[in-house]
């Protein structure tokens, strides 16, 4: 479920509230594919994560919207991908961690591609 390099990435900060920060549409994201395919144990691990401590959920409101609709045209972002990072630097993140390299390309947040 977990790609490795993420998991070792994220095991500094159990325990740390606050310490991850995301956007409410990863959640859907990554429960989707898993409530489609029927597999509860996968949605009760998402669930653990997300209800975690040191999960920050950001609301995805016109302020974040906004912010991604200026990535979207400025870096020619994913609709999705510039909500994650509108949300990240909506809440002042200090890096932004991701698998796409398409990202690499953002500047207002340091982005740490796995």
């Amino acid at each position: 479920m977990t790609r490795a390099p993420l998991a070792a990435r994220l095991a500094t900060s159990l325990g740390l509230p606050g310490s991850v920060v995301t956007s409410r549409l990863t959640r859907l994201e990554c429960r989707s594919r898993r409530l489609r395919a029927g597999d509860m144990a996968a949605l009760t691990q998402f669930d653990v994560f997300f209800a975690g401590v040191e999960v920050l959920m950001v609301e995805v409101g016109p302020t974040v919207i906004e912010r991604a609709t200026y990535f979207h045209a400025r870096y020619n972002l994913k609709t999705p991908d510039a909500i994650h990072y509108a949300s990240a630097v909506e809440v002042g993140a200090a890096v932004f961690l991701t698998g796409d390299r398409g990202l690499g390309r953002c500047s207002e947040v340091l982005v740490e591609i796995l």
